[in-house]
């Protein structure tokens, strides 16, 4: 065993209500100061964890084996073309493609291995031109979510001259191709502006949204008629329309905004007429057409028009489900995963003028498949199913369990197992949760979660309250000053598991990583696993020159207020070192913009100071909010998490 490094503690002391908190970890906010740290943890965990790199091989070499080398996606049409990615062997991140037809032998738009010659590339947006002549791109070469925008002439297969840095997620071109709608970042990576580029030519600021606690984002309409510009925050939106036939025009406001009411809007171009999904008046939201009635037992998402059809995507009893809305006033009806615990969803469905979408299946057991539905007669075609090497569905199983609270509120469990696995208290378990922003996370099919199964290990995922799988009032119940319930949900789940499995690890990420520290010495774990874990609740949320703090205080509270202070002070990790030394593994990155890295830093050199059983794996180069990019480096750092958690469960 190596010597841990042992931080420096130079006292700060933070007056706020009449309370102290003295902070021996503040230097660490200096990310050059902190960098020698940074370097001696990431070397003390490889020391720690070396006897594992045979083990972590083993399981990255069968994780690769579960998928094939060589891969394409489904493929969809988008006006005159079909588009597709895929990937061949050896190559970490893949092509985008097109064709005109299934004789056309097809041609690569873009290659994403050539764009991470640092060995980390993201995109964050890839938009066709309605002519199909430009593709707008934008690229994270080093895991700080801030993009450059690029175009590319496809005729050409050549980069245009024009570039733009700054830049943020989502964007739409003007009806003519001839410019791009995109967010700007500020200071505090917050997407605040709306710009048009003009190919070739000049900039100009569309929209600036001047509140601090709101983000904007830009959508086509999928008729192509307007431009959607959105600005959210936790419980309030405002939609404007530009005509995207006229990019020069001022954006109009749909109904304003009005505190605490979000809304959000299609085009049925078939009658001319917008489609709003609102929760004005109805709480867990409600699509304001006579032809669609709402039900107090769902939770309406969105709606997606298409000739003569409105798909609405809603979640019943925590299960997700679309439903068909014909426009001619015939009985509505509705799709549903195939299997139990399962998701369904819209995905690349470009074209208004259609009877046929495209849904996407599965769930943790069953690999994605691919479906197209025929709106008018209700057929549904299988496409496409996820290849996968050595994975026969028919031996796993996901189940849907419920759970007690403290409170008698039943929690939502998702179960996962090899059906020659019993739930019956001989096999140990992986328990993940989140409980945050109402995310609901639907169920994907993933070789390294299979691998694991494959160990003898049982997994589950608690839908804490926080989380929006059982609607808005289930986010509403464990946010702000209630936040401790989502802790107290994912404890009581743990322990509806204690007679079932032998041992339970648990795992979360971000705000899922807040989660795993707030419990950690809450019971006894073999094992806790925090990813980029928010921690220093009150110091961050106190900060508001750092991203994600002023439009997160709906969602954690604003601790200037003495009431919110207090109860985030009662169950900020940093400011609450349990009395444990369970096994804890935490991770971070350096170019995080979501957690910064001093967040981990300094709870793994309090936990430290403390006697913990700590490791922390700190990406201090190239990496992001979610660990490396590439197929290949994820494989191989979810290898990483898997044998840590294996051989804290067989000891």
């Amino acid at each position: 065993m190596t010597q841990p490094p042992i931080a420096p503690r130079i006292p700060v002391v933070h007056r706020l209500h009449g309370i102290e908190r003295i902070d021996d970890y503040d230097w660490m906010r200096d990310p050059e100061a902190a960098r020698e740290i940074l370097l001696a943890e990431r070397r003390h965990y490889a020391a720690e964890t070396a006897h594992l790199a045979p083990f972590q091989r083993v399981l990255a070499a069968k994780m690769a084996g579960r998928t094939p080398e060589t891969e394409s996606s489904v493929s969809w049409r988008h006006g005159a073309f079909v588009y597709y990615t895929q990937i061949e062997t050896g190559r970490e991140f893949g092509d985008f493609c097109r064709k005109r037809d299934a004789s056309d032998g097809g041609s690569v738009l873009l290659n994403l291995d050539e764009l991470a010659a640092a060995g980390y590339v993201e995109l964050g947006v890839r938009e066709v031109s309605p002519c199909g002549r430009f593709l707008a791109y934008s690229v994270d070469t080093s895991g700080d979510e801030v993009y450059e925008l690029r175009f590319r002439d496809l005729d050409a297969g050549v980069d245009l001259p024009d570039r733009v840095a700054g830049t943020y997620y989502t964007g739409a071109w003007s009806a003519d191709s001839s410019s791009f709608f995109y967010t700007a970042v500020d200071e505090c990576y917050r997407p605040y502006e709306v710009r048009r580029h003009v190919l070739g030519g000049d900039e100009a600021v569309v929209l600036t949204e001047p509140d601090r606690r709101f983000e904007v984002t830009i959508e086509a309409t999928r008729s192509g008629a307007y431009i959607t510009i959105t600005a959210a925050n936790r419980d309030t939106t405002e939609v404007w329309l530009i005509p995207a036939a006229t990019p020069e025009a001022e954006p109009r406001s749909v109904r304003g905004r009005t505190p605490q009411v979000e809304y959000r809007v299609d085009h049925d171009a078939t009658n001319d007429r917008l489609v709003v999904t609102t929760d004005d008046g109805w709480p867990e939201f409600r699509v304001d057409h006579e032809l669609v009635t709402p039900d107090p037992a769902e939770r309406v998402y969105r709606t997606d028009c298409f000739a003569g059809y409105i798909v609405v995507s809603l979640r019943r009893g925590g299960e997700p489900l679309l439903r068909v809305v014909p426009m001619d006033g015939t009985e509505p009806w509705e799709i549903h995963p195939e299997t139990t615990a399962g998701r369904i969803a819209l995905v690349h469905n470009h074209d208004y003028d259609t009877t046929e979408i495209l849904i996407e299946t599965g769930s943790y057991s069953e690999p994605t498949r691919w479906s197209t539905v025929n709106l008018a007669t209700r057929e549904r075609t299988v496409l496409k199913t996820a290849e996968t090497t050595g994975y026969d569905p028919a031996d796993y199983v996901s189940e849907r369990h419920w759970a007690p609270a403290p409170d008698g509120v039943m929690i939502p469990v998702t179960v996962v197992r090899r059906r020659d696995v019993p739930l019956d208290g001989t096999a140990p378990c992986l328990l993940y949760g989140y409980g945050a922003y109402e995310a609901v996370f639907d169920f994907t099919w993933e070789a390294p979660l299979s691998v694991l199964l494959d160990e003898g290990v049982i997994f589950a995922h608690a839908h804490i309250r926080g989380g929006g799988e059982l609607g808005r009032g289930w986010w509403q119940t464990g946010r702000l000053a209630r936040k401790p319930t989502t802790f107290s949900d994912h404890v009581a789940v743990a322990a509806w598991l204690e007679d079932k499995v032998t041992a339970i690890a648990t795992r979360g990420l971000s705000a899922g990583g807040l989660l795993m520290a707030a419990v950690y010495g809450k019971r006894p774990w073999a094992a806790v696993i925090a990813e980029v874990p928010f921690v220093d609740v009150v110091t961050t949320m106190l900060d508001d020159t750092i991203p994600l703090t002023v439009n997160e205080w709906e969602e954690w509270g604003d601790p200037r207020e003495p009431q919110d202070f207090a109860s985030m002070l009662a169950y900020s990790p940093y400011d609450n070192i349990p009395d444990t030394d369970t096994p804890l593994l935490v991770t971070g990155a350096v170019n995080d913009p979501r957690v910064l890295v001093r967040e981990p830093a300094k709870w793994v050199a309090k936990l430290r100071a403390h006697g913990a059983n700590v490791l922390f794996r700190v990406e201090v180069e190239d990496g992001g909010h979610t660990g490396p990019s590439g197929r290949y480096a994820h494989l191989d750092y979810e290898a990483e998490i898997y044998a840590f958690i294996l051989q804290a469960l067989q000891q």
